[in-house]
């Protein structure tokens, strides 16, 4: 369930997610930096810097960290069925200044994610799982609307995941 191969991890589902907002005509940029290999300590250090080198360039307030729920195994593969397609739930993870890290935008965050996900759940009922708050920054606090998005888990196909993007992206 890990792998650094591109077109077998979370980065082939973000680019299956790039390629479905772009077909809506959004400018995407997707950076498929490896910020936790070799090793997961500083991850979230490292891929700030990669954020904020593209925000020096690009103006955008929707940041988007794409993950898979990381359980150890394969028993868990939470999945709905949308037009008799099988594909993998999402999840929001938002970040709070619970932690006692500075994150004056986490409400934000937090509103953007309500939304996507009323709307999503509207057009596409079981998409979205329970929004996940967690008292960490994710480094969310560099914009209004920014979160992690879980997409299925360990025991989720790749097909499963990346066949959910076009739902997400719609």
């Amino acid at each position: 369930y890990r792998t650094t191969d591109l077109n077998y991890n979370v980065a082939r589902v973000g680019k299956e997610l790039r390629d479905q907002l772009m077909s809506y005509k959004f400018n995407v940029i997707h950076d498929t930096t490896y910020h936790d290999y070799p090793a997961y300590s500083g991850s979230y250090e490292r891929s700030m810097n990669t954020v904020n080198q593209i925000l020096a360039n690009n103006n955008s307030d929707v940041i988007i960290d794409i993950h898979r729920d990381a359980i150890g195994d394969y028993s868990y593969a939470p999945t709905v069925k949308i037009n008799g397609e099988k594909v993998a739930q999402i999840l929001f993870v938002i970040g709070t200044n619970d932690g006692g890290g500075k994150h004056p935008n986490w409400k934000n965050n937090l509103k953007f994610a309500i939304k996507d996900q009323e709307k999503g759940n509207e057009m596409y009922p079981g998409l979205f799982r329970a929004i996940n708050l967690r008292s960490a920054t994710f480094n969310q606090k560099i914009s209004n609307a920014a979160s992690i998005i879980e997409v299925g888990a360990t025991g989720n196909t790749l097909e499963e995941a990346e066949a959910s993007m076009k739902y997400l992206a719609d």
